[in-house]
């Protein structure tokens, strides 16, 4: 049986109003993501000289942010609300991005580097942004909320690319007035968090019915605590280890950097386009099963990648690579939120950000490794052993939902 908190459906406005703001601001914020994607691995090899195998580190720099702001940012949070703890992470930020820019102006990879993690840093609170939207609404909206704000992705795939694209060259130094851009996306993102309303501008009540939870440990042994974190990695893990190297591919094969920044919209655009039904799609056939399809569709973009270096094979596969991060991700955030009770879901939400953006940094940083070393075609091939890794546990859920409900069931009395 499921753990969810019981919300009444008379929040569900002031949920629905919150939902729509944090997509807003995930639009903006959350486009610190492509910024540094399409030009995290382009600008690293710029400033490097010869020896490009750390060419991604800054792409890696934002994952690692990611991966340390994880358990910071759930507990600022639990201490000030989520209203300000979201605007102090926008905030955090709009620094970053002038940091990266600096770094690029003076010509130094490590502070590029610096201002990379402190922008992962700032995503690590973007990434609550699902979590504010799910813990504020019924258990019926949690799903719909999730997607909801999933959907401020759509735009976010439009706004970065675009501000890599338009301002890119607006100042002297090359690509730096993009990530100036990106700061002052953050500053209007921070203006718009600002109108949370509800539950999100105080810290989290106590939950009189479940008192302060139970530990962590007992909780992370829970089997759909634990197959929910796989498929998160493995989603994500996967989306990154391909994206990342991606533009960086597509270049040394003889695309060009607009070509790179274009495939890297459309792949965002795939990461978020389907919310608009995914949160029905899981209320209806379940989490684990609309998690299985995305780990089928991570499969089809490593065999996309493998079939070719056209610009075709880099862009498809891309796009098929959001979808199933899309359904991977979601099906595995939902299937997160049903394994707490309220007074627990700072620590297991940080918890489980910490652990899916941990790996998420190890798969940035090994993918301009990999592809040095190894080619495009490799790199596409790590998706196989993965995904294989993540069905298994899902399929072990599965039968031990069986088995449990089975005992649960009376036995038939005999005539």
């Amino acid at each position: 049986m499921s753990i969810a908190s019981s919300q009444p459906d008379s929040g569900t406005r002031q949920a629905t109003v919150n939902a729509v703001i944090l997509a807003a601001a995930s639009a903006l914020n959350g486009s610190i993501a492509p910024v540094t994607i399409i030009l995290g691995g382009i600008v690293g090899a710029h400033l490097l000289g010869p020896d490009k195998s750390l060419a991604t580190a800054p792409v890696a720099g934002m994952n690692i942010g990611l991966a340390l702001g994880a358990l910071p940012a759930a507990g600022l949070m639990r201490r000030v609300g989520r209203r300000y703890g979201l605007m102090a992470g926008a905030l955090v930020g709009g620094a970053g991005a002038l940091i990266a820019a600096g770094g690029i102006g003076i010509h130094a990879f490590w502070l590029f580097v610096a201002g990379t993690l402190s922008l992962g840093i700032a995503l690590a609170f973007v990434q609550q942004y699902r979590f504010a939207a799910a813990d504020t609404g019924s258990d019926a909206f949690k799903a719909k909320a999730i997607s909801w704000v999933m959907l401020g992705g759509i735009a976010t795939a439009i706004i970065g690319p675009q501000t890599v694209i338009f301002a890119g060259d607006i100042l002297p130094v090359p690509y730096a007035g993009a990530f100036v851009g990106a700061a002052v996306l953050c500053a209007i993102g921070l203006a718009i968090l600002s109108g949370l309303g509800g539950e999100a501008r105080f810290p989290p009540k106590p939950d009189l019915a479940h008192g302060p939870g139970r530990p962590i440990g007992e909780i992370a042994r829970q089997p759909r605590f634990i197959v929910a974190v796989i498929s998160a990695i493995a989603s994500f893990g996967l989306m990154s280890l391909l994206m990342t190297a991606a533009p960086l591919a597509m270049v040394g094969h003889g695309h060009s950097q607009h070509d790179a920044a274009l495939g890297i919209q459309w792949h965002v655009i795939a990461m978020f386009a389907p919310s608009f039904v995914t949160g029905h799609l899981i209320a209806r056939f379940g989490a684990g099963t609309i998690i299985a399809v995305g780990m089928v569709l991570l499969t089809a973009a490593g065999l996309v990648g493998i079939a070719g270096f056209e610009l075709m094979n880099f862009w498809i596969g891309l796009i098929i690579l959001g979808l199933g991060w899309n359904f991977g991700f979601i099906g595995a955030t939902a299937m997160l939120t049903t394994t707490y009770f309220p007074a627990e879901r700072g620590r297991v939400q940080g918890l489980n950000d910490l652990l899916v953006f941990g790996f998420v940094a190890v798969a940035s940083l090994a993918s301009g490794t990999l592809l040095t070393a190894a080619g495009w075609t490799i790199v596409n091939a790590v998706v196989f052993p993965v995904v294989a890794i993540c069905l298994i546990g899902l399929g072990w859920l599965a039968l031990a939902n069986r088995k449990k409900q089975a005992a649960a069931t009376p036995p038939r009395p005999t005539s």
